[in-house]
């Protein structure tokens, strides 16, 4: 009993964190995404085409999560934008409270796409709120096409699911179609897209999604703080000039690459 309500008290102050931080974002328009999958499915190679593909005025931020070391943070450092490596010490998944930790310092008024790296694990990630917009599960090719219906958890709150590393199909005995339909038994409305880093194949689609989910965040920032700015206590008009600002100039542009 006292172990339940334990783990009730954190979760419920890690759920606190996450809404003080999903607010923040909300209103500065930023997409937060975070990408959660078992060590060596492609995460941070997945990140790293990300970064290149995007268009270099894309203001944008990263957190990579680790229990030690900071390989990952300098691999994405390469690109330009702003990294933090996050070492948890032994810890198998990332907190609100270490997210928030961490940002301190950045404006996130002027970042439009926040991507965290949580620590390679299917099941503990999957029970944090970080404040993302969405969880993103990848699996790659080289597990099991059961994966989902082993670890159902994060599947079922994912709102895409990336199959990676499909150049290696011809060399492991992983059934894509199972793979789909074992997701979408366990979460009938999950997006999925298909990808190689290697290859490229599947990496304009991901970045077409990029794209739309981060105009629809956006809009829904913009749309808030003209009906915010007539209420009392509601946002300064500074604010709502920058959300429209935003609607207009600051989409995200697909890469053409498939």
């Amino acid at each position: 009993m006292n172990r339940v309500v334990i783990e009730k008290s954190i979760l419920s102050e890690n759920n606190r964190i996450a809404a003080e931080l999903r607010e923040a974002l909300t209103a500065s328009g930023a997409l937060a995404l975070n990408f959660i999958s078992s060590p060596g499915s492609g995460k941070t190679m997945l990140l790293e085409k990300t970064l290149e593909l995007l268009p270099a005025h894309t203001r944008l931020a990263v957190l990579t999560g680790d229990i030690q070391t900071d390989n990952d943070a300098r691999r994405l450092l390469r690109y330009g934008h702003p990294v933090r490596q996050i070492c948890t010490g032994g810890a198998c998944h990332l907190d609100a409270a270490m997210v928030a930790k961490h940002l301190e310092g950045w404006l996130l008024k002027v970042v439009q796409l926040l991507l965290i790296e949580n620590v390679g694990n299917l099941v503990c990630p999957t029970s944090y709120d970080l404040g993302e917009d969405a969880k993103i599960v990848i699996l790659s090719v080289t597990e099991g096409d059961d994966k989902p219906l082993k670890y159902p958890g994060i599947f079922r709150k994912a709102e895409l699911m990336i199959l990676n590393k499909i150049d290696l199909l011809p060399h492991v005995p992983f059934q894509l179609e199972l793979a789909r339909e074992n997701a979408r038994r366990i979460h009938p409305e999950i997006e999925i897209i298909e990808t190689s880093c290697t290859t490229g194949a599947g990496l304009g689609q991901w970045m077409r999604w990029l794209e739309a989910r981060a105009a629809k965040k956006v809009a829904a920032a913009s749309a808030a703080a003209t009906r915010n700015h007539s209420q009392p206590g509601g946002w300064n008009a500074q604010l709502e000039v920058q959300c429209q600002r935003r609607t207009r100039q600051s989409r995200l542009h697909a890469a053409s690459v498939d």
